[in-house]
């Protein structure tokens, strides 16, 4: 650092400092640039006693106007509900397929589906209902329990093999290895006749010993032709759509231990305007029948 001292063209005193033999002028701020600065000093001091700022041990200052932003939104929330409720006792008086028919109510029960789909249904069938291993695709039309409206519903309502509602959708596909229906040598035989139901490479002298297996342990549930059955929660097998996947070994695995994927009942967590909505908003995904 240099000695300060008055530049000889400007006559202004330098601030002392020097960088490659450039010295910085000490000129003062501008007016308008300090009315400024005091003008933000005393509105900042008016914001702290207005509106709430300082943090306390167990909350904060309210300010003279009380004001809050979580108050706020709150209202905003009352106020939507109060605007909606006159559609939503509408959605809670009509059955399902008026709420279908009815432009205005099927706009309405949409939007709140699509909602309450995202908090409720997303974190397993995806943000999309495509769905994941373990979790149907409710964007085909291929339907375990049948894809109809009310069916829809019914599942929504009371779910499928949970302990929270009696009315639950139920079926129990046996372990056919693990508790010795089977031998692994026949599984392997019926893993290759549902190979060759969908269409897929198959040994076509294991698959012909397998299908008087399937037909005798798996044809009453799921058909003689695979088609399965919304009755018994059977899904389909022939054809390339599968749940926990169609691969030999997952085949042989489903078939060896079984499977028993379990669904909230919903009707006991949603009202029944929300869950009327959400069989609406399922249902028009592409693959409701």
């Amino acid at each position: 650092m240099s000695e300060r001292h008055t530049d000889d063209f400007t006559g202004v005193e330098t601030t002392g400092h020097e960088w490659d033999g450039i010295r910085e002028l000490d000129n003062p701020l501008p007016r308008w640039w300090q009315w400024i600065f005091w003008a933000c000093v005393v509105w900042s001091i008016g914001y702290w006693i207005v509106y709430p700022a300082w943090p306390l041990v167990s909350g904060y200052t309210k300010g003279m106007f009380g004001y809050s932003s979580r108050g706020e939104v709150a209202k905003e929330i009352a106020k939507a509900e109060t605007g909606m409720e006159g559609q939503l006792e509408q959605i809670r008086q009509a059955s399902l397929e008026q709420i279908r028919t009815n432009a205005n109510l099927r706009e309405f029960a949409l939007a709140g589906g699509r909602s309450a789909f995202a908090v409720n249904c997303s974190q397993c069938h995806g943000s999309g209902a495509q769905g994941f291993k373990g979790y149907p695709n409710l964007n085909d039309d291929e339907w375990i329990w049948g894809g109809t409206i009310d069916a829809i519903a019914y599942t929504i309502t009371h779910g499928i093999r949970n302990t929270e509602d009696e009315d639950a959708r139920q079926s129990d596909m046996p372990a056919f290895g693990r508790d010795g229906i089977l031998e692994k040598a026949q599984i392997n035989d019926v893993a290759e006749y549902v190979l060759s139901m969908s269409g897929q490479s198959s040994d076509a002298s294991a698959a012909a010993r397998g299908k008087p297996l399937f037909t005798d342990n798996c044809a009453a549930c799921h058909g003689e032709n695979g088609g399965g059955s919304h009755e018994f929660g059977a899904p389909a097998l022939n054809n390339d759509l599968w749940l926990y996947g169609g691969d030999k070994a997952t085949i042989v695995e489903t078939i060896s231990k079984s499977r028993r994927g379990v669904m909230p009942a919903w009707g006991k967590h949603l009202d029944d305007a929300t869950v009327k909505q959400l069989a609406i908003y399922v249902h028009s995904l592409g693959g409701g029948k």
